[in-house]
């Protein structure tokens, strides 16, 4: 076997494995996209119900932080209104 041929077969290789990294990501980005296809449309559903999307949004949000840091978070929020007279 050849210099050429041995640097030839190496290129090949990893040309083949560059290009399947390259498809297995467009593929996981068409899959993304998809996703959020579907999650507007049910958003679309909500608020065709008449539910109020963007407190919805914030419910999605606050159900995936710790309890914790939630109570934290309100009790410095209360702190300022009080501060500013908006209590």
């Amino acid at each position: 076997m050849s210099d050429t041929s041995v640097v030839d077969s190496t290129y090949r290789v990893t040309a083949d494995e560059l290009r399947q990294f390259v498809e297995r990501y467009e593929r996981l980005e068409q899959e993304k996209k998809d996703i959020a296809d579907q999650q507007k449309e049910v958003m679309a559903e909500a608020k065709g119900r008449g539910y109020d999307t963007k407190v919805l949004r914030k419910i999605m949000s606050l159900r995936k932080r710790d309890p914790q840091d939630i109570s934290e978070e309100e009790a410095v929020l209360e702190l300022y209104k009080e501060a500013l007279g908006m209590s």
